[in-house]
């Protein structure tokens, strides 16, 4: 069940509506791992190597969720030097 290529494209979109609702980037490397998983395996076929072994395919998940991670890192950045200081507390008179 795992091996198949909708399985992990409609966990690609559940990612992604996740990503939605906690807009931090945690979800959107995964969301993009699980969609290259299932385009890999839509055109890979079911007769590669890939889709042989549940190990080895959540392996590759797992590789292309940290490439994708790393790459959304490198294009929208950490930010530095963002953090908020407040001078006054709202309790002060």
């Amino acid at each position: 069940m795992l091996t198949q290529a909708w399985v992990w494209l409609v966990a690609a979109l559940v990612l992604a509506a996740l990503e939605i609702v906690v807009p931090a980037y945690v979800f959107l490397g995964f969301a993009i791992g699980a969609a290259a998983t299932g385009g890999l395996i839509w055109v890979l076929g079911p007769e590669a190597g890939l889709t042989q072994s549940v190990p080895l395919l959540l392996l590759a998940f797992a590789v292309l969720s940290l490439v994708a991670w790393l790459a959304l890192r490198q294009v929208l950045g950490v930010r530095q030097g963002q953090v908020k200081t407040f001078d006054r507390d709202i309790n002060d008179d």
